[in-house]
């Protein structure tokens, strides 16, 4: 991984991180469509001009199938963003958070090398094993069998952890193999998302006043760090081998176990930081093979 690849990775950590956190200090109480359609709809505006501006750099000119492509990436991460909700809802960050993001690189690492044909090496499989006893770490305990918040977190996690590497996997084989390049790509995903969210925020037109009212200011920072922090991977993507840097990138999970004990207050703290360690270094690992 060259280093200008490595610096993409790091930064696109911390804006993912602060992001996450964000979303989950949103609290219980706020609906999953309007939120979305605001971050949405935000997201569009504010990057259409970088987006057009692109568009006519580059002479890029859709077509038929990347539209098909935009489409599908454009469900996954709907997805993606409708379960994370639900998580963070139900658990604690400190413990959805590494759990996705460690298990989502994991199966997309697997994914790239039955793919895409990129071998695994010994520090591959050494990777595996990091991440799989990070999840051990965490769950390994009486407590999952009788706490429901716990469980509901860890499956939550679990299942986030499955889009992600659904949606690793689908947008860097587009921007890599159909070369599309990554802000349009992420852009107009974007759109189509909006378009997507856009019958449900008509119906509940009060909730999107609501959420707007109570969060704007994290809900504006989510709208624009999240989109960057993506488009930089996707950057990325087109440097490097996926199934290195796909794992690189979860050096983030450190930083959102750190912000949901020392920021949230979140128990546990030695135990959720250990599981951190052992998902950051199976993610470094894999991202070395």
């Amino acid at each position: 991984m060259t280093p200008f690849t490595l610096a993409l990775v790091l930064a696109s950590a911390i804006l993912h991180a602060t992001w996450n956190l964000w979303t989950k200090q949103l609290g219980p109480g706020v609906r999953s469509a309007p939120l979305m359609w605001l971050l949405t709809a935000i997201s569009a505006v504010a990057y259409s001009p970088f987006a057009c501006a692109a568009i006519v750099h580059d002479g890029w000119r859709p077509t038929l199938p990347v539209l098909g492509l935009l489409f599908g990436s454009a469900v996954i991460h709907v997805g993606y963003f409708l379960i994370l909700l639900r998580g963070y809802r139900v658990g604690d960050l400190s413990l959805v958070y590494p759990v996705a993001r460690g298990t989502g690189p994991l199966l997309a690492s697997l994914g790239a090398i039955v793919l895409f044909g990129e071998p695994p090496s010994v520090l591959a499989i050494a990777g595996v094993l990091l991440v799989a006893s990070g999840v051990v770490i965490l769950t390994a305990r009486a407590e999952f069998a009788t706490n429901r918040k716990l469980a509901a977190g860890l499956g939550y996690g679990l299942a986030t952890g499955v889009t992600i590497a659904m949606y690793t996997l689908w947008d860097g084989g587009t921007v890599k193999r159909a070369a599309v390049p990554p802000l349009i790509f992420y852009w107009g995903g974007e759109v189509i998302r909006m378009l997507l969210f856009s019958p449900a925020a008509l119906r509940d037109r009060a909730g999107v006043r609501a959420v707007w009212a109570a969060h704007r200011a994290r809900v504006f920072g989510i709208a624009l760090l999240s989109p960057l922090s993506y488009i930089l991977i996707l950057i990325a993507f087109r440097h490097g081998a996926l199934s290195h840097i796909a794992p690189a990138r979860e050096l983030s999970i450190l930083i959102g176990a750190w912000l949901g004990g020392r920021v949230l207050g979140e128990g546990e703290r030695t135990r959720r930081r250990f599981a951190a360690a052992a998902f950051a270094a199976g993610v470094i690992a894999l991202a070395l093979a």
